[in-house]
């Protein structure tokens, strides 16, 4: 009867486990939206992906760029004088910070409004600023997206403002905003939820909401069906040929994660699919993949003997010079990975401790995570081993002379 109560008990804790692991993971989200990609920003590892290099209209998403080249040719606190061919030739329709001609502003304040209310006008005008023209600085965006490898985005404008071959792809998109997050001005200006720009002599001050809802509350301070707590950064856009379009980044315990959503209709009650869209997205990828520790800094690797070292210090031990950390699924966290380990060839002492000795190489799921091994500690020069070679040399040439000399000697006598 104990028996058959311990099974019981057993059984019942198996069926626990096993749901368990069942739960770790989830099935992909069905989106609204056309086009969609969620990325590992470490990695670029791919983690969903629909229709991911579908050539689509970025809208606003576009601003992203403008921005980072902005910020890499400008002093951010430059003083930028609003010219009027850059506001002239906005259409009717598209969202404006109501800039004056001749009016003052920094750089600053322009990349602020032009992020958080997706101003256009801002963005024209520090196109003018940076290249003196929408077209000299069209000619900028599409050198920095050949330079980043992109082959399935043109850039016409530096707003958005559509156009037919103004075009990219959610996949491209993602490796532009990778891009962007680098930046430390970036980051911060993309993660705004309002700005202010003073008072000029032009206007009295204005006082801009982000358009991007995964980042703020609503007015009464509660969290609306959009907020995202783990969101940090992003950028909404939207025309009437491209529909609802977001970029944003989320950060969970270190895992961050780019997720782009292209052509999104709306949800029934009228809730916005590239909100929806995007929350399913990155909470699909935080409930089905995680950052594992494989290895910690200065853990031993392997051992090996230095041939000529002394008998003190010709073990050496290889050491891991940074963590290793991957990107693995939450069904792999228990897996026992195993390394692939290069020594550098022809070690010989003597070894200056921590100086790179070879290296270690994690594979999975086709990304390699890798690390330098380096010394533990010098490894010293056998004295007996350099008194062998010395000797060795010595007799070589003893030997060599005895036949030279005796060698002459046996000709002479023939």
């Amino acid at each position: 009867m104990k028996t058959k109560k311990i099974l019981i008990i057993l059984i019942i804790l198996m069926l626990i486990i096993s749901s368990t692991v069942v739960k770790a993971t989830s099935e992909p989200p069905q989106l609204i939206a056309e086009a969609a990609i969620l990325m590992d920003s470490s990695t670029e590892k791919i983690l969903y992906s629909k229709d991911s290099d579908k050539k689509m209209y970025p809208a606003s998403i576009t601003k992203i760029l403008t921005a980072i080249l902005v910020i890499e040719n400008c002093n951010l606190e430059d003083i930028v004088i609003v010219p009027n061919e850059a506001i002239a030739s906005i259409p009717s329709g598209y969202a404006v910070a109501s800039l004056q001609v001749g009016e003052k502003l920094t750089v600053t304040q322009l990349l602020q409004v032009m992020l958080v209310y997706s101003a256009n006008d801002a963005a024209n005008v520090l196109a003018f600023h940076v290249s003196g023209s929408i077209e000299k600085f069209a000619e900028l965006m599409n050198n920095k997206v050949a330079e980043l490898g992109l082959t399935n985005t043109h850039f016409l404008n530096p707003s958005g403002v559509h156009d037919e071959n103004h075009y990219s792809t959610a996949y491209d998109l993602a490796i532009i905003m990778k891009y962007c997050m680098k930046n430390s001005s970036f980051r911060s200006l993309s993660s705004l939820k309002h700005c202010t720009i003073p008072a000029t002599d032009k206007s009295e001050e204005r006082v801009f909401i982000t358009t991007n809802e995964l980042l703020r509350y609503n007015n009464h301070e509660v969290a609306s069906n959009y907020y995202y707590k783990y969101a940090i950064a992003g950028k909404t856009g939207f025309t009437s040929q491209a529909k609802n379009c977001l970029v944003s980044v989320s950060n969970k315990e270190n895992l961050e994660l780019i997720c782009v959503v292209l052509s999104a209709d709306l949800y029934p009650n009228n809730l916005s699919g590239k909100f929806i869209d995007t929350k399913a997205l990155f909470e699909y990828g935080y409930n089905n993949y995680t950052l594992r520790r494989l290895r910690e800094r200065n853990a031993i690797a392997s051992q090996i003997e230095i041939e000529n070292g002394t008998k003190e210090t010709k073990n050496l031990d290889l050491l891991i010079s940074d963590d290793i950390t991957a990107l693995i699924s939450q069904n792999d966290l228990n897996t026992e990975f195993s390394p692939e380990i290069e020594v550098i060839d022809n070690l010989f002492a003597p070894i200056s401790q921590g100086s790179i000795v070879g290296k270690i190489k994690y594979n999975i799921d086709g990304i390699e995570y890798s690390s330098n091994l380096i010394a533990s500690h010098n490894v010293e020069k056998s004295s007996f081993v350099t008194l062998l070679v010395q000797s060795l040399l010595i007799f070589l040439i003893l030997f060599f002379l005895y036949k030279l000399l005796f060698g002459i000697d046996s000709d002479k006598k023939k």
